[in-house]
């Protein structure tokens, strides 16, 4: 039961009672098709009698709500708009369904999917179930005290054309949802639950779903020389680990997989160079990119995706103990390339450094994808709603912004030229870990550009949507799962076989 609510299907000519019943209008407040038959006369009255006087227009996004509604048997009306004939030729089903859970709350519904000029595909209730799991989920284990909403659990009937149909795609939407809340919950995780080893536990779970699953320890990165992930993890008491994650799902087992690579810094004090104190606690979330890459290969097992993908992660924490790696320390990192350390916490880039460079030599992909939650330069660029894309490949970079639209997770492609490269050069070693205070976010992609070949590359910084995110429709946590959904629908249309 993904997000804390029941969904359950049910033909249109249905006649259930009790809980509250949903219908749907247009601008013009008609009620159309099973929504009119279920109202009956009455309940059509009602409506417009109580619209007139709360001056409810049916706009996008708006509801108009009757309790105890006389003549119909229900705990309440809940009447959602859906705007003008335009609006409802685009209506995106997930935030439709998030909206609906929102208006629902922690009760039981009918949801009479079907209404004014509109035809709803099993696959556009699939994205509806989706939002609607997603507005549901709380993250609150660790209260002591909650209110009587707080532990009851939604049930949504969804009444649709063909229950069967709707059933079976919203299955795989299921999968996706859970893959989200995973994310979410290892983000919104206190640091002294989720410090390295515990991750890497809780990743080893996916050998459940057939995910294959490889923890190199510190004896194992030392041997293999990643240099450049130790060296951030050396100023804290807890050790670091690197998770591979494999889903072999495509019928040719020796075709390339995919390669999801996440930053998975479960605390960030900035080390040496130590943060501001005002919103240090945000750093928690400095793991999201490796949430999302644990989410999505969730969700891929979950629904049997026919591709073979890798998800890697490396896990570290960064503190300022007396062993803590200094500025102006030059470092080794696994490609042999060596690092000047200018400020301490420029410490992602460094653990993604070794584990992309782990991934392109051992596993050969067909092409990588990193997250991180990289930089507050990107927040500047871009505010807390979009997240900065960096490729050196134009079609990859094509899939993933018309992915991440679809799925409503948008990116927007940022340069990559060469002064940016050019800035990160060193006096000392063969690169520096910072470019300096202008183009922040672009110098530490021209940094991890380094380490990837000519294998066709995307980088995305998330530093502005994968934490403390903006309330939504199908979001009121602080940690948003971002990158699962997008991740996914690239999977799904551009690598499944």
């Amino acid at each position: 039961m993904a997000g804390g609510i029941e969904i359950t299907f049910e033909p249109l000519s249905s006649r259930g009672t009790g809980g509250d019943l949903v219908v749907f209008v247009g601008d013009d407040l008609a009620l159309t098709g099973a929504a009119s038959e279920a109202l009956g006369q009455p309940g059509t009255e009602l409506v417009a009698r109580a619209a007139a006087s709360e001056r409810f227009k049916g706009k996008a996004q708006s509801a108009l709500v009757l309790p105890a509604p006389a003549g119909l048997e229900a705990d309440r009306l809940v009447v959602i708009g859906l705007g003008s004939e335009k609006d409802r030729a685009k209506i995106d089903w997930t935030v439709l369904g998030g909206f609906t859970a929102g208006k629902v709350g922690a009760r039981s519904a009918r949801v009479v999917i079907d209404g004014p000029g509109f035809a709803a595909s099993a696959r556009d209730v699939a994205d509806f179930t989706l939002g609607a799991r997603l507005r549901s989920y709380r993250f609150d284990q660790y209260k002591t005290k909650k209110k009587d909403e707080d532990e009851a659990g939604a049930a949504l009937t969804l009444r649709v054309a063909d229950p069967s149909a709707a059933e079976a795609a919203a299955r795989s939407a299921e999968a996706v949802a859970e893959g989200v809340i995973l994310a979410r919950n290892l983000v919104n995780e206190p640091p002294n639950v989720l410090y390295p080893e515990e991750y890497a536990r809780r990743v080893s779970e996916l050998t459940q779903l057939g995910v294959e699953v490889e923890i190199l320890d510190v004896a194992r990165m030392k041997e293999i020389g990643m240099g450049a992930l130790l060296a951030v993890a050396q100023g804290s008491a807890r050790e670091p680990r690197v998770v591979i994650m494999r889903w072999n799902g495509a019928d040719d087992a020796a075709e390339p997989p995919l390669a999801l690579i996440g930053k998975g810094v479960v605390f960030d004090s900035g080390g040496v160079s130590i943060k501001s104190a005002g919103g240090m606690e945000d750093m928690k979330g400095d793991m999201g990119g490796s949430a999302a890459v644990v989410g999505t290969l969730h969700a891929l097992a979950s629904r049997k995706a026919k591709a073979n993908v890798i998800g890697a992660i490396g896990i570290v924490e960064n503190m300022p103990d007396g062993a803590a790696y200094r500025p102006s320390d030059i470092v080794t990192s696994l490609s042999g390339q060596t690092i000047e350390v200018i400020n301490t916490d420029a410490e992602g880039r460094l653990v993604l450094a070794d584990v992309l460079w782990h991934v392109q030599a051992t596993y050969k992909p067909k092409a990588m994808i990193d997250l991180a939650t990289l930089t507050g330069a990107i927040i500047v660029a871009l505010g807390q709603d979009i997240a900065g894309l960096f490729s050196n490949d134009d079609a990859l970079s094509g899939q993933i912004t018309a992915a991440g639209e679809a799925a409503g997770e948008k990116v927007w492609r940022m340069p990559l030229i060469p002064a940016f490269d050019k800035a990160i050069d060193s006096k000392f070693a063969d690169m520096k870990n910072t470019g300096g205070r202008h183009g922040g976010a672009a110098t530490a992609a021209a940094f991890l550009k380094r380490y990837v070949n000519d294998v066709p590359w995307a980088h995305l910084d998330i530093a502005g949507v994968g934490m403390s995110s903006t309330p939504s429709e199908i979001n009121r946590s602080w940690g948003a799962g971002w990158g699962v959904r997008l991740l996914d629908r690239l999977v799904r249309e551009h690598y499944e076989r």
